[in-house]
C-alpha cells in the first residue's frame, strides 16, 4: 500500500514538473503587446539541452526571424551558458543562430503577420513537455513610453484595490 502512494505521488510531482517554466522573458511583456503566441520545438545539441534543465539561459536580447523560402524560423541573440561538465571539445557556441521547429502553415503566418510596421517575435518562456523542450513565442507590437507607465499605474491601481478590499474583509 505504501509503494502505491509513493509511486503516485512521484507521477503528480512528475507531471506537475512537465510544463513548469524553465525560464520566462518578463521583459518581453513589458516592451511588447503580445498578440498571438505560438509554441515550437528547439533544434539543440546535447550540451544544450544540459544546459537548459540547469536554467542557464537567457531570454532577455533574444528574437526570431521568420523567413518563407524555405520556411523556416531561427532564434537570435539568446544565451546558452556552456556545460562545464562536458570538456572544452565537445561544447557549444552560447549566442549560436538556433533553429524553431514550427509547422509551414504557422511559420507562414507568422512571415505575413511579422511583415508589419512595428511587429516583432519575442521568445516569452522556455520548458520542457514530456522530457522535450518548447519554447513559447509571440507576436508583439511595440509598446511606446507612455503606454508601458499606463500599464504601470494600472497595475498599481489594482494592488492598492486588492490590499484594500483585503483589509475590509479582516475587519
Amino acid at each position: 500500500m505504501g509503494s502505491l502512494k509513493k509511486s503516485m505521488a512521484a507521477k503528480k510531482s512528475k507531471s506537475a514538473k512537465t510544463h513548469e517554466p524553465v525560464v520566462q522573458n518578463r521583459k518581453a511583456r513589458h516592451d511588447y503587446v503580445i498578440t498571438d503566441t505560438l509554441e515550437c520545438g528547439m533544434k539543440l545539441t546535447g550540451t544544450e539541452v544540459k544546459s537548459i534543465r540547469n536554467g542557464q539561459i537567457s531570454l532577455g536580447e533574444g528574437y526570431v526571424h521568420a523567413s518563407v523560402e524555405p520556411p523556416s524560423l531561427m532564434l537570435h541573440g539568446v544565451h546558452i551558458s556552456e556545460y562545464p561538465p562536458a570538456g572544452a571539445a565537445t561544447q557549444h557556441e552560447p549566442t549560436r543562430t538556433r533553429a524553431l521547429l514550427a509547422h509551414k502553415r504557422e511559420i507562414k503566418k507568422l512571415v505575413v503577420q511579422s511583415r508589419e510596421r512595428g511587429r516583432s517575435i519575442v521568445p516569452l518562456k522556455v520548458y520542457f513537455v514530456e522530457g522535450r523542450i518548447k519554447m513559447l513565442i509571440g507576436l508583439g507590437t511595440g509598446k511606446r513610453k507612455y503606454d508601458k507607465r499606463q500599464a504601470l499605474k494600472a497595475r498599481d491601481a489594482q494592488r492598492d484595490m486588492d490590499s484594500a478590499r483585503a483589509r475590509s474583509r479582516r475587519g
